[in-house]
């Protein structure tokens, strides 16, 4: 049932003699991709020698059940307990995403709605820096433009992991589900009459990506210097600080005005347009993949609504999975992970069934 499964105990025993080997750790970089591997096969190849074994012992309870009928009721044990191993080895055995250990950089911008979709963008960045910080990642406000009202027009901010996380635990691998239009439904604080208004915000997550990952001609770039706009402070609409970087072959733009020094903000600008560059590449490496491969959750089209935020009745809910819950005030203040769960649980399912 599980064949293909001997070549990744082959390939997780080699890893573990390279890995006992000192002179592999010479070079860190390979020893950390060697261990990555070696991390991603250990469940799987446990799984894999219980299910074998329990295998094995079904038979042995067997014979001795032909001989002594007490040995019955542990065949339907060890056939029960087999049974969950199997369907955890096919968990295991999902295709799983390569970015998901990997950093990540949100953009919330705000949307139809004016004054009340700024402030619900504002809404949405307290959620994600509560929810960060439940988890002990590290969060870096790298870009923003305030609105008068105290929101955001728009805000990017890098959220990090604290060392090494579980499989299926790190930045990417939580908040990917995060990307698409996040609606709301609430008397806004500049409603005079009390009606219920309907606004949104986009948001946008993108692996951060390293320099390895996306390689960038200097001569593909233009690099344009502009004065800051935005609330007052030391070198704020007096110097040519700002920067707006074009990446000519794809029209890609990325900008930054919060630092003090230009070189700051070229800085920040060229990591948010290698995410923005790697994301486009593994978009391009989705639409042409077998569609059976890919997941029914994360869609590549962001003008979706993906999820609705109800306050007279305390509601969130995502369309894409049909989570409801009615614990809003919560979710807004960092308690995400069921909502996040869902998705993870739908997309695992999708993945299964493909399989």
């Amino acid at each position: 049932m599980f064949e293909a499964v001997e070549e990744l105990v082959g390939e997780h025993a080699d890893l573990e003699k390279k890995l006992a080997d000192p002179s592999v750790h010479a070079d860190q970089a390979n020893a950390r991709r060697l261990n990555k591997r070696y991390a991603e096969l250990s469940p799987i190849v446990a799984t894999y020698r219980s299910w074998k074994q329990a295998g094995d012992d079904i038979e042995t309870a067997r014979e001795l059940a032909a001989d002594d009928p007490d040995f019955a009721a542990e065949v339907k044990d060890l056939e029960r307990q087999r049974e969950e191993l199997t369907e955890k080895l096919r968990f295991l055995l999902i295709p799983r995403d390569p970015s998901d250990d990997k950093d990540v950089i949100l953009e919330i911008k705000a949307g139809a709605g004016g004054d009340e979709s700024a402030l619900f963008a504002g809404d949405l960045l307290r959620m994600y820096l509560r929810y960060a910080e439940r988890l002990g990642w590290k969060t870096e406000i790298i870009d923003s433009t305030e609105s008068e009202l105290g929101g955001y027009k728009d805000v990017q901010v890098a959220v990090k992991t604290r060392g090494q996380t579980e499989p299926g635990q790190g930045v990417w691998a939580r908040l990917k589900y995060e990307g698409g239009v996040h609606r709301v439904q609430r008397v806004p604080a500049t409603e005079s009459q009390g009606r219920i208004h309907t606004s949104a915000a986009g948001v946008l997550v993108t692996p951060e990506a390293e320099e390895v990952d996306v390689e960038i001609n200097p001569n593909d770039l233009r690099i344009d210097v502009y004065r800051s706009s935005g609330p007052g402070g030391q070198s704020v609409n007096t110097t040519d600080s700002a920067v707006r970087i074009t990446h000519l072959p794809t029209g890609v733009v990325a900008s930054c005005q919060n630092e003090k020094s230009q070189l700051q903000n070229k800085q920040q600008a060229m990591r948010i347009l290698r995410s923005r560059l790697l994301a486009m590449a593994q978009e391009e490496a989705e639409k042409e993949a077998a569609a059976a491969r890919r997941s029914q959750v994360r869609t590549v089209d962001r003008s979706e609504k993906i999820r609705t935020y109800n306050f007279p009745e305390n509601r969130i809910s995502d369309h894409r999975v049909g989570f409801k819950a009615y614990n809003l005030d919560q979710v807004l203040d960092g308690d995400l992970d069921a909502v996040i769960q869902a998705c993870v649980d739908a997309d695992s399912a999708a993945k299964l069934a493909a399989a």
